[in-house]
This record gives structure tokens, sequence and C-alpha cells, in this order.
């Protein structure tokens, strides 16, 4: 395996394997460092705190160390040099990058221009592989995988954690239950991908009609930096909340996920229940991405 692009650079084996090193890791690598006298390049164009920090975190913990670019008002990218001479320079400083940018399909880009090993950090609205990874992790710890039905609500149009996180379902056949605002709709495009590869997906008009047949809940935030009208995010930006009284009549094994950050779509009255569990989903990046990076960097 070398960059790590998307999720459909990952069979089912591929993705097993990695959540199976992921679990296993902390202790494998007690006291040593695999990684020492590696750098890893970080390369954020857009602001991030759980994946930047928890890559960071993962590649001290392996022994490795970071170089961090800075925001693109700091780099010559603000002179005007292009992504692909950016890549091919850090390349020959780093033994991998981590690059998340707002345009689609930035990082396919970058992987034909490097040199070592590019992992996407997010690519606008396109994918999300590490942050999937992460997500089917935090699954696993709680139920098996398989024949599972999963609630993706929110932001579906823009947010590539649920793209990423749909696809990568499809490998063990879920049932997946879309819930969004009006105009948020999964892109009919991934709806027939995810069809033409065997997913049974379900359209919702709201949580409650399907709250209770549910083994996830996959929530995620309204991306305003994503919508092209900004009066359009204020129309819909209060459409939903999940609460303790609508999961009251959830499964009790119910996994209440979120990539996080979140604004006002889950109350923190939540944050007590049983089935949150977006912030032990946020811990599990370090392990998850400690496993990657083993994979990639040898």
């Amino acid at each position: 395996m070398n960059h790590i692009i998307s999720i459909h650079d990952l069979n089912r084996n591929q993705i097993d394997r990695l959540l199976t090193r992921a679990g296993a890791i902390m202790a494998e690598y007690a006291g040593r460092e695999p990684l020492k006298g590696k750098i890893l390049g970080l390369l954020f164009f857009e602001p991030s705190t759980r994946t930047r920090m928890s890559f960071e975190s993962a590649m001290l913990r392996l022994g490795g160390s970071c170089m961090n670019l800075g925001g693109v008002e700091v780099s010559s990218m603000a002179k005007g040099e292009t992504l692909a001479d950016t890549i091919r320079v850090v390349s020959g400083y780093a033994d991998a990058i981590v690059l998340r940018h707002p345009k689609v399909g930035a990082a396919r880009l970058a992987s034909e221009f490097s040199d070592i090993p590019i992992l996407n950090g997010g690519d606008g609205a396109g994918q999300h592989p590490s942050q999937t990874l992460i997500d089917l992790y935090t699954i696993r710890h709680s139920m098996p995988l398989d024949h599972i039905d999963v609630g993706l609500l929110g932001d579906l149009m823009y947010g590539r954690t649920t793209h990423s996180l749909a696809y990568a379902l499809t490998h063990y056949h879920a049932c997946i239950h879309t819930i969004s605002p009006k105009g948020l709709g999964l892109p009919d495009s991934i709806r027939d991908n995810l069809c033409e590869l065997g997913a049974e997906v379900i359209e919702h008009d709201s949580v409650e009609e399907i709250i209770k047949d549910l083994d996830v809940l996959y929530v995620t935030r309204l991306q305003r930096e994503r919508f092209p009208d900004p009066a359009k995010f204020y129309d819909v930006s209060s459409s939903y909340r999940i609460t303790p009284s609508l999961l009251a009549d959830a499964k009790d094994h119910l996994a209440v996920l979120h990539p996080l950050p979140r604004v006002d779509e889950i109350d923190p009255a939540v944050d007590k229940l049983p089935c949150a569990r977006y912030f032990q989903q946020a811990r599990n990046g370090v392990p998850v991405r400690m496993a990657m990076l083993t994979e990639v960097m040898g």
C-alpha cells in the first residue's frame, strides 16, 4: 500500500487489517519507535483540530517527527506556487504527507506529483478515508460491522465524511438510511454508485421515523463554509437536533457518532448517555492513524 487517497483505494481485507492493527498497536509498539528518523509533512489548507493533531500525535508516538507547513498565507502558494510544485518540493523533505485541501480531487492530484505516500486528510466535499476508518473502528468496538442499519443525518450533499463512510459500509452489507434537510441530500451520483455496489439506501424525512431501527446514528453538522449561498445555510441551520428524548426509544446498543466539530445538532445532555460515542471516536483517531502511518511508511 502506498497512497491512501480514497476509501475506494481499500478493499475489505485491507480495511479489516488496518482496524485490527489499530486495536493492537499501542501494546505492539510500547517502548518501541518503528518510525524513528521518519518525518511526516502536514499540509493543511483548511482548518483542522482532530485530523491534524491526531496524525501528529500518532507520528510522535511511533517515534517520528512532524513538519507543519502552516497556512497558505505563510507558504510559497501565497506567491502563486502550484499545489503540484509544493508537493514536489515537500516530498524531498519528508517521508509521507498528510494533505487537507478545499478542492475535490486535490489529494489525487498530489499523489501524481509525489515521490512519497500521500494520505488524504479531507479534500473539499470529496473523501476523508482516515475519518472513515476511525468511524468503522468505533462501531466495531460496539457491534459487528456486517448487516447493520446506519442512519446518516445532516449535510449529505457536501459532507465528505458521510460519502466515505457510505462507500465503506458497502463492504459490510449495511442498510444506509439518509436523513437531511431539503436540498442537502446525498448526491444522485453517489446514491447511484452505492446502489450499483449492492447497498440498500433508504431516504427518510425525519430521524423520528427511523430511530427505533438504527444501530448507528451518524450525525454531521451543516457546513457553512461549503454553502455557495449563505442565506440558504441560515434557512436550514436549525432544522434538526438530537436530544435525549428523541433517543428514548432507540435500541440499547445504539451508537451515536459525529466526526466533530458539532455546533447545535447534538444537545450537550446527550453526552452523558451510554450511546454517545463521539468523543471516544475522536480519541480513536490516534491508534487508527498510527496503523495507517505504519502501513504506508513501513
